[in-house]
Protein backbone atom coordinates (compact mmCIF):
# COMPACT_ATOMS: atom_id res chain seq x y z
CA UNK A 1 0.00 0.00 0.00
CA UNK A 2 1.20 3.47 -0.82
CA UNK A 3 -0.30 6.75 0.36
CA UNK A 4 0.42 9.92 -1.63
CA UNK A 5 -0.63 13.48 -0.80
CA UNK A 6 -0.59 16.19 -3.47
CA UNK A 7 -0.50 19.60 -1.80
CA UNK A 8 -1.16 21.58 -4.99
CA UNK A 9 -4.57 19.88 -5.40
CA UNK A 10 -5.15 18.93 -1.73
CA UNK A 11 -5.79 15.35 -2.78
CA UNK A 12 -4.84 12.09 -1.11
CA UNK A 13 -4.48 8.85 -3.05
CA UNK A 14 -4.25 5.45 -1.40
CA UNK A 15 -2.81 2.79 -3.72
CA UNK A 16 -4.01 -0.58 -2.51
CA UNK A 17 -2.51 -2.58 -5.37
CA UNK A 18 -0.06 -2.23 -8.23
CA UNK A 19 -2.74 -3.44 -10.65
CA UNK A 20 -3.96 -0.73 -13.05
CA UNK A 21 -7.29 0.97 -12.57
CA UNK A 22 -9.82 0.55 -15.38
CA UNK A 23 -12.93 1.96 -13.69
CA UNK A 24 -13.63 4.76 -11.22
CA UNK A 25 -16.77 5.05 -9.14
CA UNK A 26 -17.73 8.23 -7.26
CA UNK A 27 -19.14 7.13 -3.90
CA UNK A 28 -19.66 10.62 -2.49
CA UNK A 29 -18.57 14.13 -3.42
CA UNK A 30 -14.75 14.20 -3.47
CA UNK A 31 -14.39 10.43 -2.83
CA UNK A 32 -13.65 8.08 -5.74
CA UNK A 33 -12.87 4.37 -5.75
CA UNK A 34 -10.70 2.83 -8.47
CA UNK A 35 -11.23 -0.77 -9.58
CA UNK A 36 -9.19 -3.15 -11.74
CA UNK A 37 -10.52 -5.29 -14.60
CA UNK A 38 -11.80 -7.91 -12.12
CA UNK A 39 -13.68 -5.19 -10.21
CA UNK A 40 -11.31 -5.45 -7.24
CA UNK A 41 -10.62 -2.21 -5.38
CA UNK A 42 -7.14 -0.91 -6.21
CA UNK A 43 -7.22 2.72 -5.04
CA UNK A 44 -9.04 5.42 -3.13
CA UNK A 45 -8.90 9.07 -4.22
CA UNK A 46 -9.92 11.81 -1.78
CA UNK A 47 -10.18 15.29 -3.28
CA UNK A 48 -10.03 18.28 -0.87
CA UNK A 49 -8.51 15.86 1.64
CA UNK A 50 -7.91 18.47 4.35
CA UNK A 51 -11.70 18.91 4.61
CA UNK A 52 -12.08 15.27 5.66
CA UNK A 53 -8.78 14.29 7.28
CA UNK A 54 -6.36 15.69 9.81
CA UNK A 55 -3.28 15.43 7.63
CA UNK A 56 -0.91 16.45 10.43
CA UNK A 57 -1.06 13.07 12.11
CA UNK A 58 -1.24 9.49 10.92
CA UNK A 59 -0.97 6.36 13.02
CA UNK A 60 -1.07 2.65 12.34
CA UNK A 61 -2.28 0.08 14.85
CA UNK A 62 -1.14 -3.54 14.88
CA UNK A 63 -0.02 -3.86 11.27
CA UNK A 64 1.74 -7.15 10.50
CA UNK A 65 4.84 -5.43 9.14
CA UNK A 66 7.78 -7.57 8.15
CA UNK A 67 9.70 -4.87 6.30
CA UNK A 68 9.12 -1.20 5.73
CA UNK A 69 10.26 1.50 3.37
CA UNK A 70 10.58 5.17 4.12
CA UNK A 71 10.43 7.62 1.24
CA UNK A 72 12.85 10.52 1.35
Amino acid sequence: MKISYYEETDSLYIDLSSRPSVETQEVSPDINLDYDESHCLVGIDIDHASRYLDLREMSFVQLPLRTHAVAA
